[in-house]
């Protein structure tokens, strides 16, 4: 069974949902929302999409869409979304260095 939010992570009942169909680990998304190979600006004002290809597979790619939120005593990862993009997705706008930052500091 999934683990519930700790204290830098929140994760949705969709997100959950995606890990079952791409049959992908909570520590898997971790590790592309910590090292991303690529950052840009998500769907929505304030989400951040990251990306790392994945290993063994030519031009396939796990996406993960979070956004920072105020969570008493500090700020937490919601994690909203994740999936496999079957080829390489087109480059679109990166996300501003401020909030690069802001997400550094709580990894």
């Amino acid at each position: 069974m999934f683990k519930k939010s700790d204290e830098k992570y929140l994760w949705t009942q969709h997100v959950r949902g995606k890990m079952r169909h791409y049959r992908l680990s909570e520590s898997r998304i971790r590790r592309v929302i910590r090292h991303p190979a690529r950052t840009e600006e998500g769907i929505f004002e304030g989400a951040v999409a990251c990306m790392q290809p994945i290993a063994g597979r030519r031009y396939s790619e796990l996406w993960a869409l979070y956004i920072l939120v105020n969570a008493r005593p500090r700020k937490k990862i919601k994690i909203i979304t994740a999936w496999r993009y079957p080829g390489k997705a087109p480059e679109r706008d990166p996300v501003p260095s401020d909030i690069l930052n802001e997400i550094k500091n709580l990894r």
